[in-house]
């Protein structure tokens, strides 16, 4: 990824042009948010219209995560070869070509298809907004704008919860998911219409983006895998990422339901603090480290507020509601702070190959839903005790404790971790 530096701070002269831009892909990582946790509140509906147990039901919400995770790397490498306009355009299309598929899917297998098609084409939305953000904004702004890109994703989070609930109770998980489809094509054409690839203080309007040949693109993988620092980041990245996507993207609303006493339109209201305190934390903390010029300290001060509150969540007997509440909103703010480590991806690492080391750490950041999704499912059918209700399992407050358990040894290992890393600041872009 070629970063544009020097003096030219905001580009766009003051216009509007930058934000629009910027602001259509970051619509984008909203919509594929919006997707990643919709499953979240048909959890009992899509186990019985699918006849599946928590383990399979955790696989096919993984399915979007193992499209998106694993296409990172190469998404970098292709945002930075094409440009972002065309791979979020296509990117667009295809979370709408998925959603389609999956609400008129009558058998697992197809459901699965469309989950994969939704994270594939949401695979390029947070690397392709940050593209865009170095090609139209000062280097400067970038932390902050990786967390703006984040707030919004959060948003798109935010309205995959309580909303979605009473879309899905309307009109159900099928109808749903049909007008999704819709929008994603509707995004697709105005990201096609409007974006450009080049910033105003960048190339002449309507110029290809400059091509690197194959064997400067893989002698950028080689460095970008050898750095080891990207190595600590993608650690403690995918450990203040994981209990967010896990929770608030799966389980969160039935360990509400089950354990507390949660009616599903409470549950997933309170569910969505963690994305409401998300996108709190993440352009604070990026507004914060920029003024700081430091990464680590506000990082790893993150990772430990949302340490506390998930372990207070999971072990504290008795919490009132509104203590509760706080304690979702507070561990999504202290997790939201992650998204400092795009920036230090980018300072790790010559400009060439900001792309490819932010989509390595976004790998990490994704891959962690890829695996404990599931294995949260696996964990609590083996606490199953046998109950049903409307033909969906109900798990103990036990099985939910040992699962989600293994979020809080993860963040507690991602901290650790942490203290390993080298600090950063704007000045080494």
């Amino acid at each position: 990824m070629t970063v544009p530096s020097g003096p030219a701070a905001a580009r766009g002269g003051g216009t509007a042009l930058p934000w629009i831009v910027w602001g259509l892909g970051a619509t984008l990582f909203c919509y594929g948010f919006f997707q990643r946790v919709a499953p979240s509140v048909m959890v009992d509906s899509l186990m019985r219209d699918f006849q599946v147990g928590g383990a399979l039901l955790g696989g096919l919400s993984a399915f979007y995560f193992y499209a998106y995770a694993g296409l990172q790397i190469p998404v970098g490498l292709l945002v930075d070869r094409y440009g972002p306009r065309r791979m979020l355009a296509l990117g667009a299309g295809l979370c709408g070509l998925g959603s389609l598929v999956f609400g008129l899917s009558e058998q697992v297998e197809l459901a699965y298809l469309g989950r994969l098609l939704i994270g594939a084409g949401a695979g390029f939305s947070f690397v392709g907004t940050l593209k865009l953000a170095t090609l139209w904004f000062a280097p400067q702004r970038f932390a902050q704008l990786a967390g703006m890109t984040m707030m919004l994703g959060m948003l798109g989070g935010i309205l995959g919860q309580a909303p979605l609930a009473a879309l899905v109770e309307a009109f159900g998980w099928r109808g749903t998911m049909l007008v999704a489809g819709g929008a994603g094509g509707l995004l697709a054409l105005a990201i096609w219409l409007v974006v450009r690839d080049s910033g105003l203080a960048g190339p002449a309007e309507g110029a290809p983006p400059p091509r690197a040949g194959a064997g400067e693109l893989w002698s950028g993988i080689v460095r970008v895998l050898g750095n080891r620092q990207l190595w600590v980041m993608t650690l403690i990245a995918a450990a203040m990422s994981a209990p967010m996507l896990t929770v608030a993207g799966l389980w969160g609303v039935p360990w509400l339901m089950h354990v507390h006493g949660y009616a599903r339109s409470e549950a997933a209201g309170t569910n969505s603090l963690l994305l409401i305190g998300w996108a709190v934390g993440s352009p604070l903390a990026g507004i914060l480290s920029d003024r700081l010029g430091r990464r680590r300290l506000p990082l790893l001060l993150g990772a430990l507020l949302g340490l506390v509150c998930l372990v207070a969540l999971l072990y504290l007997p008795g919490l009132p509601g509104a203590l509760l509440s706080a304690l979702f909103f507070l561990a999504g703010v202290g997790m939201g702070c992650m998204a400092i480590t795009y920036a230090m991806a980018r300072e790790s690492v010559p400009a060439s190959d900001a792309g490819t080391a932010m989509a390595l750490v976004n790998t990490a950041t994704v891959g962690s839903g890829a695996l404990f999704q599931p294995l949260v499912g696996w964990l609590l059918d083996l606490g199953w005790d046998g109950e049903l209700e409307a033909g969906a399992r109900v798990y103990g407050a036990g099985a939910y404790d040992v699962a989600l358990g293994t979020l809080a040894a993860l963040l507690a290992v991602g901290l650790l971790a942490g203290l390993l890393l080298r600090d950063t600041g704007p000045a080494t872009a």
